[in-house]
């Protein structure tokens, strides 16, 4: 045998099983999404460097994006996130949407990152933004639907929470330290490393950004302030909303959550496991000038992203996955020989019609082949179409969990396989 090619570094293959627990990700995003009014879309899976050169950050652009030339030159990346798209996709019909808007896509994304337990370079996403509104109730409205997300799988707030902060009240913090506006940048970017870094390292990296002694110690206050948030005006009116959402015992602020892209402007948050890794599950928050920065007028926005990879992670660990049933169908029709063939085909076929998932065996093979295919696949019932039966417009209807089979009137066949699964 020769040697297997290796997929991509990365990447994942998704086998039925997997393909399965996809599937019902897509159909709950789908499902939480649309309860809020939000609308599916989704936009090309490869976009100029630029249009994310605008706004994403450098980090993202230079290191982690997918980039190669086309064959006339122009730099092309494989997307990295969605919202640049969304933003160029609402300037280019800016004037013909009915504002606000709701909209959420599930995509695959990539990003050339170091493969690890969570992380992949290439990964599915839920994105979900409210465009054309522009209150602290309106991004309530966003973290309210991840919360409607985690109670329609089962997360509980004990195992998992989402953090928030607001940026305008850390850039008037921030000034009240003496740190000049200039410096902001930075210093999120300090604040956003705390938790990645051993504190004397931190502490060692913000000394060495030009930050003073008492400005440090003055940081580390806020950062460990609790009811900061009570400073907020907005964020006073956003646990307010969740209140009124019944969403609040999910909700914690957190003065360090900061979010690194770029295009944040006010409200900030991510969704995170409560156990003991406390690993980020989503992150998103409020913008202002994203649909400006790509050739449209400024609108106001507030969404968020999530990951795949790592909301299934916490959901197998607490045990939330769906069952996997590995039966690719309820039924197989049998094959009793070459001249009856067409004829199990189209009994197939009427099975199919009823509502039921059917294989029909395409090969005039020994029946007792035929069944071990069907036992070893999980189908539980054969339909076995002898002449004898045939004659008799029947069929032997065969469980082969119990091993009974029975005769059963051809036209019945579906209606006893549906009691017998109980379903109508």
């Amino acid at each position: 045998m020769g040697t297997v090619i290796a997929a991509v570094k990365g990447t994942r293959d998704f086998y039925p099983e997997a393909m399965a627990v996809r599937a019902w990700l897509y159909r709950v995003i789908g499902e939480v999404s649309a309860s809020f009014g939000y609308q599916e879309y989704d936009g090309p899976f490869l976009e100029r460097l630029d249009l994310y050169a605008a706004k994403s950050g450098e980090e993202l652009v230079k290191e982690q994006a997918f980039v190669f030339p086309d064959r006339g030159g122009e730099l092309i990346t494989l997307r990295p996130e969605l919202t640049p798209t969304l933003a160029r996709m609402v300037a280019q019909r800016q004037k013909q949407l009915v504002y606000p808007l709701r909209w959420w896509s599930f995509g695959p994304f990539w990003r050339y990152e170091r493969p690890q337990k969570g992380r992949t370079r290439e990964f599915f996403q839920w994105n979900a933004d409210l465009i054309g509104a522009n209150s602290p109730e309106s991004d309530a409205e966003l973290i309210a639907l991840c919360v409607a997300f985690f109670r329609r799988v089962g997360l509980t707030p004990s195992q998992v929470g989402i953090f928030i902060n607001d940026r305008h009240l850390m850039e008037s913090l921030l000034l009240d330290l003496g740190i000049v506006a200039e410096r902001h940048r930075e210093v999120f970017r300090l604040i956003d490393r705390r938790e990645k870094m051993n504190p004397e390292a931190w502490e060692d990296y913000a000394l060495s950004l030009g930050l003073q002694p008492v400005q440090l110690d003055g940081l580390k206050r806020l950062l460990d302030d609790k009811s900061l948030w009570q400073h907020s005006p907005s964020l006073r009116r956003v646990f307010a909303a969740l209140k009124a959402y019944g969403a609040v015992d999910y909700v914690h602020f957190d003065a360090q959550i900061i979010r690194g892209l770029e295009y944040y402007t006010g409200t900030v948050f991510e969704g995170r496991d409560m156990g003991k890794e406390g690993r980020a599950i989503l992150g998103g928050g409020h913008y202002d000038n994203l649909v400006a920065d790509v050739g449209g007028e400024p609108l106001p926005g507030v969404g968020f992203a999530m990951g795949d990879v790592m909301v299934t992670l916490v959901l197998e660990k607490y045990g939330l996955l769906p069952t996997w049933n590995p039966a690719p169908a309820d039924v197989l029709v049998t094959v009793f020989d070459a001249e009856h063939l067409l004829k199990s085909l189209e009994i197939s076929q009427i099975l199919r019609e009823a509502g039921l998932r059917v294989i029909g065996y395409t090969e005039a093979i020994k029946l007792d082949k035929q069944l071990r295919y069907a036992h070893r696949a999980g189908i539980r019932y054969a339909v076995i179409a002898g002449p004898d039966e045939l004659v008799r417009d029947q069929v032997a209807l065969k469980d082969l969990q119990t091993g009974t089979q029975t005769l059963v009137a051809l036209s019945e066949v579906a209606f006893t396989v549906k009691a017998q699964m109980g379903v109508s």
